[in-house]
C-alpha cells in the first residue's frame, strides 16, 4: 500500500517469519546501516509490519534478523524491491540460514488409484524448509525427465528449471512457485488421443492432491498451471481445457496441435473456459502454422491477447530443449508475475 508519512511516499512491507528470539528490522537503501523497526508485530511473533519510505520510483530492501545479543543476519538471497507505485504492499518471506539442498535430486513414485504410477521430481524454492508460512503456486510439468538433471534429459539437454526460477525470483520479477516434472509412462499414450484423459484423471484425482498433503501450496485454479513442450504442450492445453477448475493455467510450447488430438473441435464448440494461456512456437519447421491457429480459434473465442492469453514467435528458433529452456521463464511470467 502506497502511504504517505510526513510528506514522504512510504509502501508498506509485511514480513511474513517466525521469529522466536531476537527481532526483525529493515534495512534499505536510504542508509543500509540503519534499522527500520516494525511498525505493528503480531502477537504470535509472525507478522512484522513495516512502513518503508521511497525517495525514487523504488527502493531495494532486506529483513535482518537481530537476535538477543544484537548480532545481525541478513536475509539469503538478492534485495527485495518496492516500487512507489505499489498499491498493494509487498509480502515477504525471508530465510536466513543458507539453503544449498537439492530439492529436485531425490524422486518420488506417485501411485494411483487404478494402479498407474509416475516418476515425479519437485522443485521447492530456497529457504521452503526454514520458512514454514508461505505458501507456494504448483506448475505441472511434463517431460519430466528433461527439466532438471543433464544425465536424465534428452540428449543432455536439460532445461535448467530449477535455476531459472531461481533467477526470475531474484529478479523480483514473479511469484515463488513449487514444480512438479511428471515423467510419462509411454508420450504417445499419456499426450495424446484417447491416453490422455486417463493421464488427466491421474494428476487431477492421485498426483494433485499427494502434492497438496505433501507440500504447502495453494489449491486453486488460478494458483495452478500445466506446462509442456510439443506433445506435453498438447496435453497440457487438453488439461487445462477439460479440468479448468483445477487447472487455471496452460502454457503451451511448440504444440503439435492437430496431431492425434480434438482440441481445436473441442474449444470451437464447448463453452469458453476460465483460463489463462501462454501459446509459442519457432519457425520455421516448429509448428508455427499449427500454433498460430490455435491462437486464432482461441482468440475467435473471446481470449484476449496480453490478457489470459499470450501467443510469442521465435524466429530460427529449434524444437529442441535447448530452445525451450530459454524461454520458459516466459509463461511463469504470464501466470505469476508480481
Amino acid at each position: 500500500m502506497l502511504l504517505h508519512t510526513s510528506g514522504r511516499a512510504a509502501v508498506r512491507v509485511h514480513v511474513h517469519y517466525r521469529c522466536e528470539g531476537g527481532r526483525i528490522v529493515l534495512r534499505s537503501d536510504a542508509n543500509w546501516e540503519r534499522d527500520l523497526a516494525p511498525i505493528a508485530v503480531s502477537a504470535d511473533r509472525s507478522q512484522h509490519r513495516f512502513e518503508l519510505p521511497i525517495a525514487g520510483p523504488f527502493s531495494a530492501f532486506k529483513p535482518v534478523l537481530v537476535d538477543a545479543n544484537g548480532t545481525a543476519t541478513w536475509a539469503q538471497g538478492e534485495n527485495d524491491l518496492a516500487f512507489a507505485d505499489g498499491a498493494r504492499g509487498r509480502d515477504v518471506y525471508p530465510y536466513f540460514r543458507a539453503d544449498a539442498r537439492c530439492s529436485v535430486c531425490t524422486p518420488a513414485q506417485v501411485e494411483g488409484r487404478d494402479g498407474r504410477s509416475h516418476t515425479v521430481r519437485v522443485f521447492v524454492p530456497p529457504g521452503y524448509d526454514e520458512n514454514s508460512l508461505e505458501r507456494f503456486p504448483v506448475v505441472y510439468m511434463q517431460d519430466g525427465q528433461n527439466l532438471f538433471l543433464p544425465e536424465e534429459a534428452f540428449n543432455g539437454q536439460a532445461w535448467n528449471l530449477d535455476e531459472t526460477l531461481r533467477v526470475l525470483a531474484a529478479m523480483n520479477r514473479v511469484r515463488r512457485v513449487i514444480a512438479v516434472g511428471v515423467v510419462p509412462r509411454d508420450r504417445m499414450q499419456d499426450y495424446t488421443t484417447p491416453g490422455y484423459d486417463a493421464y488427466g484423471s491421474y494428476l487431477v484425482e492421485d498426483l494433485k492432491p499427494w502434492v497438496d498433503t505433501h507440500y504447502r501450496t495453494h489449491t486453486g485454479a488460478a494458483e495452478t498451471a500445466v506446462m509442456g513442450s510439443s506433445l506435453g504442450g498438447v496435453v497440457s492445453l487438453h488439461l487445462a481445457w477439460t479440468w479448468p477448475e483445477v487447472f487455471g493455467n496452460a502454457g503451451c510450447l511448440s504444440s503439435t496441435f492437430g496431431y492425434r488430438d480434438d482440441l481445436r473441435a473441442r474449444i470451437t464448440r464447448e463453452p469458453r473456459r476460465r483460463l489463462r494461456l501462454y501459446l509459442d512456437s519457432g519457425w520455421p519447421h516448429d509448428n508455427y502454422e499449427v500454433t498460430r491457429a490455435m491462437r486464432d480459434l482461441l482468440v475467435a473465442r473471446g481470449y484476449k491477447d496480453g490478457r489470459d492469453l499470450m501467443y510469442l514467435a521465435f524466429p530460427r528458433a529449434a524444437h529442441d530443449e535447448n530452445a525451450w529452456a530459454m524461454r520458459a521463464h516466459i509463461p511463469f511470467q504470464h501466470f505469476f508475475a508480481r
